[in-house]
C-alpha cells in the first residue's frame, strides 16, 4: 500500500472513530437517538470539505454506531445513507458557509421517515411527521450547522494540512 492510500484509509478509520466516540458522548447523555437528535458526531460531516476520506469515514463511523446502538435495520441503513449523501455533497461545496447545509438536509429529509416508518408503528399523522421534522432539523441544524460551522472555522486557518486545492 502506498503512503497515499495508507493516509486516506487512516484518515477515513479516525473520522469513523471520532463519530463514534461523539455519538456515544451524546447518547450516555439521552440526545443521540429519538425524535430530537443532538448526535455532536455530526459537526464532523464539515471534514469533507477539507479531505474526501472523510466521506467513507462518517458513513462507516455511523453505520457502526447505528448498528451498535440497536437501532433497526432500516433505521441503520437508511440513516447512514443520509449521513452519505450529506457528506458527499459537502465535499463538492465551495462556500464554506453552505457546506452543513446538505447533512441537514438529508436528514431532515431522510429520518423523520425512518422513525414514523420505524419506531411509531400505527401512528401515520401529518401532525406527528411534523413534530418529528421540526426535532431532527432543530438538532441537525444545532449539531452539523451551528456546531460544524465552529469545527470549520477553526480548521480552516489549517487548511493546508489536508490539502492543497483549497
Amino acid at each position: 500500500m502506498n503512503n497515499k492510500k495508507a493516509l486516506k484509509l487512516t484518515q477515513a478509520a479516525l473520522v469513523g472513530a471520532m463519530y463514534f466516540v461523539l455519538t456515544w458522548i451524546a447518547n450516555a447523555c439521552g440526545l443521540a437517538s429519538g425524535a430530537v437528535q443532538l448526535r455532536l458526531s455530526e459537526a464532523l460531516c464539515v471534514l469533507p470539505y477539507f479531505m474526501p476520506a472523510a466521506i467513507p469515514g462518517l458513513f462507516v463511523g455511523c453505520l457502526i454506531t447505528n448498528l451498535s446502538m440497536g437501532s433497526v435495520i432500516w433505521d441503520t441503513l437508511f440513516g447512514s445513507l443520509a449521513t452519505l449523501i450529506g457528506a458527499f455533497v459537502a465535499s463538492k461545496i465551495k462556500n464554506k458557509w453552505l457546506v452543513p447545509l446538505p447533512t441537514v438536509l438529508s436528514n431532515t429529509v431522510v429520518v423523520p421517515i425512518v422513525i414514523l416508518l420505524c419506531y411509531t408503528p400505527g401512528v401515520k399523522s401529518l401532525g406527528v411527521y411534523a413534530t418529528i421534522t421540526a426535532g431532527v432539523f432543530a438538532g441537525e441544524a444545532l449539531s452539523a450547522y451551528l456546531l460544524g460551522m465552529v469545527l470549520l472555522l477553526a480548521l480552516d486557518k489549517h487548511k493546508g494540512l489536508f490539502t492543497k486545492n483549497r
